[in-house]
């Protein structure tokens, strides 16, 4: 198997993928994939993330080589590979179903991707050797799939599109048939492999923790456009826009309007006569409508909201326990679904369903972003 890459700094400035304009319909109208421009470069765990329907997996699979673009061009490094069909392409591919031979053994299974490129017995014997080590299968090397547990043969799936040491490796919902518990293990294991082999990914989910976890960019796609691309840290803390927003992790949001701007700063009102303080979105200007989103756990309560300088009276709804926090539902400005997360040990146990609380947070805990 390949050591992690020692290419140079000028080698992982330039793309080793590029998608240049590409379009894809199906019925010759509507475009599932709508001038998509994006560089991929090497060694990098790239997510595409979005609903069914937003065009993700319709990238992936025109990357693959099962789809053709409508229009535009598709770059492997220089090479143009919009008619190179998909078994020249010296991709792996892993899918959601596996796709392992059940009447071959886990052995025979790793082994056939060298034997269709005729690589020496000797040399396929010390790979497939290897990656039975680094995958922690070798005992079960002779079990056939049928034999082994969803984890196991996700791992054995994994192995084969990696022993052949391919340039870029492409997931398709590889996990979404594992439970909750292996599924979190298994996106550590992944990541681990990237990183020690140096691999470059592109993965496709419509789970939203599980790119969070794994990339280091994140696509959101929605409607066949990338709304933002972006680290996973900024696209949680700096959404680009209200879908961005709503469609990573939890989100509360207001219905507003921009009532002054300062700089990136902005005031914006909400609700009957109330208002807050905001970080500017995109595009945005005073007397537009705005979004105003904010994370749960920056909504403080009561005491803790003492010192902030957004203070504002909300109505208790729920209190759902979920272990090391709460998740208080309140409503407040019209929206009944408004979500303070409080730590169990800052949590009050004799407030009631029903009590009136303050709510609190700072200004640039707030997202004033646009409202579609």
């Amino acid at each position: 198997m390949p050591n992690k890459t020692n290419e140079t700094s000028s080698d992982h400035s330039t793309p080793l993928i590029h998608f240049d304009a590409v379009q894809k319909t199906y019925d010759g109208e509507n475009l599932v994939v709508k001038n998509l421009n994006l560089a991929i470069r090497p060694g990098e765990f790239v997510t595409l993330l979005g609903p069914s329907g937003s065009g993700k997996t319709t990238c992936l699979m025109m990357l693959a080589g099962f789809e053709v673009p409508t229009s535009g061009d598709i770059y492997l490094r220089d090479q143009r590979l919009n008619s190179v069909p998909p078994h020249k392409r010296n991709f792996g591919m892993v899918f959601q179903n596996y796709a392992l031979f059940p009447h071959m053994t886990v052995e025979e299974n790793i082994r056939y991707p060298l034997k269709t490129r005729r690589l020496p017995a000797v040399e396929a014997d010390r790979k497939v050797s290897e990656i039975l080590d680094m995958i922690q299968l070798r005992d079960f090397a002779k079990r056939r799939p049928g034999q082994l547990s969803g984890g196991q043969q996700q791992r054995v799936a994994l192995a084969r599109s990696l022993v052949f040491e391919p340039q870029l490796v492409l997931m398709d919902e590889p996990l979404g048939a594992l439970d909750k518990q292996l599924r979190e293990q298994m996106q550590l294991e992944i990541k681990h492999l990237h990183e020690q082999l140096g691999l470059t990914v592109v993965f496709v989910t419509h789970d939203q923790s599980e790119a969070l976890t794994m990339s280091d960019r994140v696509a959101v796609f929605n409607d066949g456009v990338i709304q933002q691309i972006d680290t996973p840290g900024n696209l949680y803390e700096y959404p680009a826009n209200a879908f961005v927003a709503q469609f990573i992790g939890e989100n509360n949001t207001l219905a507003g309007r921009i009532e002054s701007v300062e700089g990136r700063q902005c005031r914006a009102r909400f609700g009957e006569g109330l208002s807050t303080g905001a970080l500017l979105g995109p595009t945005l200007a005073a007397g537009d409508a705005t979004r105003l989103s904010i994370r749960p756990e920056r909504v403080k309560l009561n005491g803790a909201a003492r010192a902030l300088p957004n203070r504002l009276p909300a109505r208790v709804r729920e209190f759902i326990y979920l272990g090391d926090h709460l998740r208080v539902r309140c409503e407040l400005a019209g929206n009944d679904d408004f979500v303070a997360r409080v730590p169990v040990d800052e949590f009050a146990s004799h407030m009631q369903p029903g009590e009136t609380v303050e709510l609190g947070w700072r200004d640039e805990d707030v997202r004033a972003l646009d409202a579609p």
